[in-house]
């Protein structure tokens, strides 16, 4: 274990069997993991789940690890503004991990910068996404094993699924077939 402080900033929409990859390694790798969670204030079909549901499928995912702390990072309209806010919320931590590459530019220079799945050791790394997850939420069943199995039981015993399906689901699956260039 490094005697370091890594943080990882990601919405965990819901926390997915890569995310429990990425977390569980950081923790065992790391001596303090600020878990950032972005876009706290924000519900959405990128964002359905209300923040103590993320803070609960994160404890979940983290279960038996007692070295990380969960700092929500809400949105701000200005840039500039929202990543002094998550420096001042996250800290200076000695490595800063995440996915979005538009995240990686706003703290390019101001922190060391790494991709999550650089800390996950390949045989461990699950190639699933939040999208993809969100996507089969909305078809139905077939989001249950892209999750770890303590998640899948939380969001069907809170009917977070048939919720997300009821508030999202049909905006999630036109989302999918509108080409961007």
């Amino acid at each position: 274990m490094h005697a370091q402080t890594a943080a990882v900033l990601g919405r965990w929409q819901p926390v997915h069997t890569g995310h429990q990859a990425v977390l569980q390694s950081l923790c065992e790798k790391y001596t303090s993991v600020m878990v950032g969670i972005g876009s706290s204030n924000i519900d959405d079909y990128r964002s359905p789940f209300a923040l103590a549901d993320v803070e609960a499928m994160l404890q979940l995912a983290l279960a038996g690890y007692d070295n990380y702390t969960l700092i929500p990072v809400p949105d701000l309209p200005d840039d500039g503004a929202w990543t002094r806010r998550a420096i001042d919320l996250i800290g200076r931590p000695d490595i800063f991990f995440t996915a979005n590459p538009y995240v990686l530019s706003l703290f390019a220079g101001r922190l060391p910068l790494a991709h999550p799945v650089e800390a996950v050791p390949r045989e461990r790394r699950t190639p699933v996404t939040g999208t993809q997850v969100r996507r089969e939420l909305a078809r139905g069943d077939g989001w249950i094993p892209l999750v770890p199995v303590r998640v899948a039981d939380y969001l069907r015993r809170n009917g977070l699924d048939e919720r997300f399906r009821a508030s999202y689901g049909l905006h999630t699956l036109v989302m999918e077939t509108i080409v961007i260039d």
